[in-house]
Order: C-alpha cells, then structure tokens, then sequence
C-alpha cells in the first residue's frame, strides 16, 4: 500500500490522505504535454512529470513489499508558485520563477488552484501507474481541503465504483451545505454524473481502513477552529495547525517521521505554524525525523533547507522541507 499525502486534485484540492493498492512500479512512457497554452503553464506541468519521474526511477530500488509515502500538494492553498508572481513583468519573487523550471524540487504545483485546471492527481496517477483509491481521509473541512471531492467523479465514473471518505461528523455537516449533491445524490438530474462517495464518519478515536490503523490528531487550526492530523504505526501528520492542544502530544510520542505544517520562514500566521514555531514543536516532539509540509513562496527551498541542514550539526534535528513527488519508506 502507498500514502499519499496531500492533495487529490488542486482545483481546488482535498487536504487529505489517499490510500492506493501498490502498482509495479515502471519508468514512465513520454507523456506529451499540449503545445496550446500560456507556456509557463506547460512548464509547470512538465516539472510536475519529470519530478515525479525523477522520483519513481528511485522507487525502483525499494522492494516490492515495501510500502511508502508520496507526497504531493506540499504548497500553500493559494499556490505556488503564485500565478501573481509568474505573470509580474518584473519578476520579483525567485521561488516562483524557479518553480516552474523542469526539475525543480520547489513545491510545484501547490495544493491550490491551478491554472488550466491542470490536476496533480492526474499526474501522479500516471507517473506512479495508481488504479485503486482506498480510502480518501478528510483532515478539515476549509475549501482547500474538501473542494476536490467533485473532481474525483472522473475516477469513480470509469474506474471504480466508488470511493470511501473518512471524515468527522463536524466536517460532514460542512459537507452537507457545500457537497450536498455529492451526500445526497437523489437531487442530482438523471443522466449527470457525480462523484460516488462512500461517507464514514470517524471521531477522535482510532480506527482502520484495510488493515491500517489510524489514530486521530487533534490540533487547533485558529482560534477555536478543530482540524485533525493523523498517526499511523510511527508516523504523524499533521497539516494545518496553530496549537496543539496538551492532550495531543501524547498521541505523538514514539514518533519516528513527523510532517508538519511550516507557512512562512519568519513568523507564524493565526492558522498555521511558521518555521520557529514549527522547530519548536519538533523539539519538544522529539521525532528522529521531521519533514515540513505546507510552505508558502517565501520559504526558499535552498536556502531554508541549507540552514535546517546546520541543525543537524547544532542540535541532531533531522529536518527538511518536503516537496512534491517526494517518496519515503512507510515502515
């Protein structure tokens, strides 16, 4: 089994899990990308597909049983890079600029809207040759985290019949306002297609899809605002975070892989860590290895990793920030 962290699709994205059978993995076949366009666009795409082919050769080397976790939709919901800054004359913002160039490690595409409705989950499905969708595991129910359920009709129209979604009661009644045509189908025309999901909900309490347990995460994403991270076997996930409450923490302890939500380098924002808060936590956490999720166009992926680097070296902190099409042992 794969996990795969992040976002279904960016237009906009679930902030989620997705849980796919493993599939042999394969050097990719050249995928050729539309010449139409606005060609920064197409740049993007083709940095997606070349990172996430960069990483499955490496997937070759792992052993066919071993299961592992992508991540993909490591950005911030409005994008990175930020369409602003790709189409300012005078091309101020660095990481952006850089994100759309083949190859690049920056978060690209983001977990945000894309332009051209180019969706991350079609990439991934076929870099990485995914067929079976699991399980999707719902953190929050803020728009770029759930707005994706639509977008998942093509999977459920044509490849199979249905998909489960994990969510909390408080989150399905959000649900209900925004995808009530997706939680009721009996107002939907006959003759439209919408997604088929399989709602279940899930409280603070454990509980297992396909044999994997998951244990909830409580944390605050803003005031009074509850999101959940969640634990399965050593690792934590945590996405969207400002606090974490006392009886959380432990919840964490034992962790050998933590992710967690850094915005900004320099400060935190009222609903997100940013990186000193985040290192922080990591300290009191304790995990032996942290990977930060989440980041805006102000965290440099160079030169932020460059001085988590140092850390190591100060402190013994492994940390790094994460990026798309990254792929780490799940056990």
């Amino acid at each position: 089994m794969v996990l795969f962290l992040g976002t279904i699709c960016p237009s906009p994205s679930l902030s989620c899990f997705a849980l796919y059978r493993r599939q042999i993995l394969r050097k990719s076949s050249a995928i050729s990308v539309p010449r139409n366009g606005f060609s920064p666009f197409r740049r993007i795409f083709q940095a997606s597909l070349q990172s996430n082919s960069t990483n499955e050769d490496a997937g070759l080397q792992l052993p066919a049983d071993l299961s592992e976790i992508i991540f993909m939709g490591t950005g911030t919901s409005e994008g990175v890079p930020r369409v602003s800054c790709l189409t300012n004359p005078l091309k101020t913002c660095p990481v952006c600029s850089k994100a759309v160039e083949p190859g690049s490690s920056i978060t690209v595409p983001s977990d945000g809207f894309l332009p051209l409705g180019i969706c991350l989950f079609v990439t991934s499905c076929i870099s990485v040759r995914i067929r079976t969708l699991d399980a999707v595991i719902i953190t929050h129910s803020h728009a770029d985290a759930i707005g994706g359920l639509d977008d998942l009709r093509d999977w459920t129209n044509n490849v199979q019949p249905y998909i489960p979604i994990y969510v909390a009661q408080r989150d399905f009644e959000v649900m209900k306002k925004t995808h009530y045509y997706l939680v009721d189908t009996s107002a939907v025309l006959p003759g439209a297609a919408v997604s088929e999901l399989q709602f279940n909900i899930i409280h603070e309490e454990p509980f297992v899809v396909h044999d994997l347990k998951f244990t909830p995460l409580p944390v605050w994403h803003g005031r009074d605002y509850r999101s959940l991270g969640f634990r399965f076997g050593n690792i934590c996930y945590i996405s969207d975070v400002s606090g974490i409450p006392e009886e959380t923490y432990p919840l964490l302890k034992g962790c050998e892989v933590l992710i967690l939500d850094a915005l900004r380098p320099d400060r935190s924002s009222s609903t997100h860590f940013g990186l000193p808060r985040a290192l922080e936590e990591v300290r009191k956490i304790q995990p032996k290895r942290t990977l930060f999720t989440g980041m805006m166009h102000l965290m440099d992926h160079e030169k932020v990793n460059d001085y988590l680097k140092k850390l190591m070296e100060t402190e013994g902190l492994d940390v790094q920030l994460s990026y798309d099409g990254l792929r780490i042992p799940a056990g």
